[in-house]
């Protein structure tokens, strides 16, 4: 699903408009029974307070209100702008409600704001996408008053006060903390950015039918991945194959004090379906590589406690590492030598592998077109400096990706794939418990798989990230978020893989 700025949503409204065809009050009609659909699913009963701004959202809100009104439901229409002030749809809207309900009350001090049922649901249609300053005055005011009562709150498209991307500059004060946000037709992006959460609640999206021509020919540089995109990507293999044809990975990782991050990386690879492992790692790990995962050969470094080696990468189809080797200068020189031994072979690079990375930046330039790169955000703010927030990040993040010419996963909810050609595709799956020791290693280790078994890297990526998340999901129904460890989310890989499959 692609999601645009805003500023691209108007004018794929007006095609439709334009090219379905039909009229904007008609358009609006459908958006708002799409709304209202959607509302009634989660809230099936109860008193409605509605808030109803000046422009088409509130337009939006009064369509609501006569939908919830003809089902039944005791509805309460509160107007921030004096009846004259509304837009041509939402005049139009407010003449129809009135047939069925004449009580409609105009803010125009906050002393009205206690009006407000604490007892009622509120739907917010105060203002929409399209707002680009922050809120003021009387609607800052009763956007405070909402905020301070213990009340459900459901946003029409976006909650009022938020802007679409960049909340950088905005008043945080002045936005509205929904618990449900229906988007029309796509997600906004800043939905998917944490500093956003609390105002956007769980967002749901409603297909208000859009002209799908256009929605096709817009370009867009974000995407939200869908589970058709990932079933598309996933290889079929034939009943005679043989690990042969699934690769033979080489992963080096692991340090003293560190071998718990070679174990799970070198487990996630095997479960993810590698042909052939082998992880190379200080001799002291032998025993405990051997050990804890005898599916894997085992590679010794002439180090007995970190890694300063590799062996001839001749007989591999694709490398990764980071996971546990440190940052020490042996293993700084045996990172620049690895890169510069790769001869086109793709690579995962992540943990320390990326500290080293940025300690010396000089090594970027020795990034083949086909690495993949993991950061979590800390790890990417040493890389390329502190953010102000996480929209400046991903910024930066689609930046260096375009300037390294590699694929960047810069890992959280809604971890972002982001191609070498600034393409970024965001992904829906995982929960919180997977901010757990090792989660990382065993995403490393998945994408190695993937990567040897001949997946592209932008695929591998995409493919990699939602069969991680996916395996995370489908702990919850045996455990809670709290009681998940990497390990569990090892063994739910093929689960994972089955969901896709269907």
């Amino acid at each position: 699903m692609k999601i645009f700025p805003v500023t691209q949503i108007s004018t794929i409204d007006q095609y439709t408009i334009d090219n379905e065809p039909i009229s904007s009050i008609d358009l609006m009609e459908r958006a708002s029974l799409h709304f209202y659909k959607k509302f009634n699913s989660l809230y099936p009963h109860g008193d409605v307070s509605v808030l109803v701004g000046p422009g088409n959202n509130g337009g939006d809100a009064l369509a609501v209100a006569r939908m919830l009104i003809k089902d039944g439901r005791e509805v309460q229409i509160y107007l921030i702008a004096d009846e004259n002030k509304l837009s041509i749809d939402g005049k139009t809207n407010l003449q129809r409600l009135k047939r069925i309900k004449d009580s409609v009350s105009v803010f125009t001090s906050d002393v009205q704001f206690s009006q407000i049922s604490e007892n009622d649901i509120i739907i917010d249609g105060l203002f929409g996408s399209g707002l680009n300053r922050s809120l003021s005055g009387l609607a800052k005011g009763l956007v405070q008053y909402i905020n301070a009562m213990d009340v459900e709150v459901v946003s029409i498209d976006i909650p009022s006060g938020l802007f679409g991307e960049d909340n950088a500059s905005n008043d945080r004060d002045a936005i509205v903390m929904a618990d449900h946000t229906i988007s029309f037709q796509f997600p906004k992006l800043a939905f998917l950015l944490p500093e956003n959460e609390y105002y956007v609640g769980e967002w749901h999206v409603a297909d208000i039918g859009l002209h799908p021509e256009i929605i096709k020919g817009t370009a867009s540089d974000w995407c939200h991945t869908e589970l058709s995109h990932i079933k598309r990507m996933l290889k079929n293999h034939s009943r005679f194959s043989h690990k042969g044809h699934f690769g033979h990975a080489l992963l080096l990782a692991g340090s003293y004090g560190k071998m718990g991050a070679a174990v799970l990386a070198s487990k996630a690879c095997l479960k993810a379906g590698v042909g052939l492992l082998t992880t190379h790692v200080p001799r002291l790990g032998y025993p405990i590589i051997q050990t804890a995962v005898p599916e894997a050969m085992a590679n010794i470094d002439r180090s007995d406690i970190l890694l300063s080696e590799f062996p001839d990468l001749c007989t591999y189809t694709a490398i990764g590492t980071g996971p546990g080797i440190g940052t020490k200068p042996n293993t700084q020189t045996a990172l620049r030598e690895l890169l510069e031994s790769l001869d086109g072979k793709p690579v995962v690079l992540d943990a320390d592998a990326l500290n080293i990375l940025a300690i010396d930046d000089e090594l970027w330039s020795l990034l083949p077109p086909n690495a993949i790169l993991t950061p979590h955000p800390g790890e990417f703010d040493r890389l390329a400096g502190k953010s102000n927030s996480s929209y400046e990040r991903l910024q930066k993040a689609i930046k260096f990706a375009r300037d390294l010419e590699v694929t960047l996963v810069l890992k959280g909810a809604y971890t972002a794939v982001i191609a070498p050609d600034g393409q970024c595709y965001f992904n829906p799956t995982g929960n919180y418990g997977m901010a757990t020791a090792g989660s990382g290693d065993v995403l490393t280790g998945i994408l190695l798989a993937l990567l040897a078994q001949g997946y592209q890297t932008l695929e591998a990526a995409r493919t990699g990230v939602y069969l991680h998340g996916l395996a995370a999901d489908l702990l919850l129904g045996e455990t809670a978020e709290e009681s998940v460890v990497a390990s569990d989310i090892i063994s739910n890989i093929g689960k994972a893989y089955k969901t896709i499959r269907g």
